[in-house]
């Protein structure tokens, strides 16, 4: 399987777009090399940027937090790149939502037969309680991360297509901003031989964002940002995101709802809150409407924003749009809403609830990477050709038992990019995931976060699985 390298091109010449900081690179010693990463390591810990593994146990029985592995070397987007995938991704996310919209009031979509209605009506997260609801702006989600990885074709160019479309709570920015800040850090120098597109403004980008959709006949609108609270895996993000914009960081214990507002507990008394930045999950922000045991959210929340006293960011009901069984239909979409054909292609997909694609399937699970429909995380999947013949047996038990909570896709050849590992420079697989911004206009801070798979032919960069990151420059010119 041919491989496509974001640094060397196939006769090892590294790539234009690489020529100077490959100088730079070359003049540097291992012993530098593994200064800096080591100084970066011991920045990140005394900072406090961990994120906690779900099920993963210490020695002492206790949870485990774990740093991001932080990648030394950066990967680097010429200007006309990002250019194209940046219109790619405006079209995209406004198709979907334009979709999310259509599901929750006409289902235009629907009557025309361009998505089965079941597929909607039986989605676990299609929210019944948001059927002819009007949110702020027609906007549903205001912060999408759209993972994005290039892939080799025969004739050894690399092409763009779009993995997956997280439109809940998609977390992963504040590691974006501070590998930015760390790579500054350690190489000033590079910086000043680079064109490089800064990343910095992205909380004040959110912010703006989050205000220009707040309730109607509200001018100076008071935004929080709502976390589960500081043992979940992405607090220091929430934390780090809420500081970043000045804005007050509350749990649901500090809220409550009175004669149709929502409010924050404070030392001077309660204050109306009008913008959310929610990164809690819809079943528990409101335990009389969702999950009865929930403590996460607030009692009464989604009166308050039913009536459009307050708006949530992300809306209720947005996963519609982001479950993988879903995804195949977005290039129709994006015909259906705009007129326009897709910039940025999906990868082929194969529904496992329909019956020939089942059966393409379970022959050819050896060659394929399985996923659940709502799966994340990198958990809950399978990548035939790196898995083993008994697990694949045991997935193909799992598949035959509930084939509509799957789909699969062929195992794309993922392009790699020069890593800085422990036997020294070598190619590992990344993918991307830029930050799209929704309010009044769509805005994204060039790049985006890097993911990158450090283990030796490894196709999956999650951080639950052990992935790193890695700074994105995207050249100026």
């Amino acid at each position: 399987m041919k491989r496509y390298d974001e640094m060397h091109a196939a006769d090892a010449a590294v790539r234009k777009h690489y020529e100077a900081y490959g100088r730079w690179l070359q003049g540097q010693s291992p012993e530098t090399m593994r200064s800096r990463r080591d100084e970066a390591e011991l920045i990140f810990r005394r900072v406090g940027i961990t994120f906690a593994v779900y099920g993963a146990k210490d020695e002492d029985g206790s949870g485990t937090e774990r740093l991001i592995p932080f990648d030394l070397i950066p990967r680097i987007i010429p200007a006309h790149e990002w250019r194209e995938m940046e219109k790619g991704l405006r079209q995209r996310v406004n198709a979907l939502n334009r979709f999310i919209h259509d599901v929750y009031h006409d289902q235009e979509i629907l009557k025309a037969g361009i998505i089965p209605a079941e597929q909607i009506t039986r989605n676990a997260q299609f929210r019944p309680e948001m059927v002819g609801v009007d949110v702020a702006g027609g906007v549903y989600s205001h912060i999408a991360g759209v993972d994005i990885v290039r892939a080799a074709q025969p004739d050894g160019s690399g092409t763009y297509y779009v993995l997956e479309d997280n439109l809940r709570v998609p977390s992963g920015v504040s590691y974006m901003l501070e590998n930015r800040k760390m790579m500054m850090r350690l190489f000033p120098e590079l910086f000043e031989g680079h064109r490089i597109a800064p990343v910095a403004h992205y909380p004040d980008l959110l912010l703006e964002t989050l205000r220009t959709v707040s309730p109607s006949g509200v001018n100076d609108p008071t935004v929080v940002v709502l976390t589960p609270g500081m043992y979940n895996s992405a607090y220091f993000e929430h934390a780090f995101l809420a500081q970043q914009m000045g804005v007050e960081l509350v749990e649901g214990q500090d809220l409550f709802v009175k004669d149709g507002y929502l409010y924050m507990r404070t030392t001077q008394g309660p204050k109306r809150i009008d913008v959310i930045y929610r990164r809690v999950d819809d079943d528990f922000l409101d335990p009389t409407a969702f999950r009865p045991d929930s403590t996460l959210g607030c009692a009464g929340l989604l009166d308050v924003y039913r009536q459009g006293n307050v708006t949530l960011c992300n809306a209720i009901g947005t996963g519609v749009a982001d479950d993988k069984s879903i995804y195949p239909y977005v290039p129709k979409m994006i015909e259906f809403y705009l007129g326009e054909k897709p910039i940025l292609q999906n990868v082929p997909t194969y529904l496992c609830r329909e019956k020939d694609d089942l059966q393409y399937t379970l022959d050819h699970l050896a060659e394929l990477v399985v996923k659940e429909v709502h799966g994340a995380g990198g958990y809950g999947m399978l990548v035939g050709p790196a898995a083993s013949k008994a697990e694949i047996e045991a997935f193909r038990a799992h598949l035959l038992a509930n084939p509509a909570n799957y789909i699969a896709q062929p195992t794309l050849a993922l392009s790699t990019c020069p890593t800085y590992v422990e036997s020294g420079i070598a190619p590992r697989h990344i993918d991307l995931r830029p930050f799209v911004l929704s309010g009044k206009s769509v805005q994204m801070v060039p790049g985006g976060l890097t993911r990158v798979a450090l283990k030796e032919g490894s196709l999956v960069v999650n951080s639950s699985q052990g992935g790193g990151t890695k700074d994105t420059w995207v050249l100026e010119s």
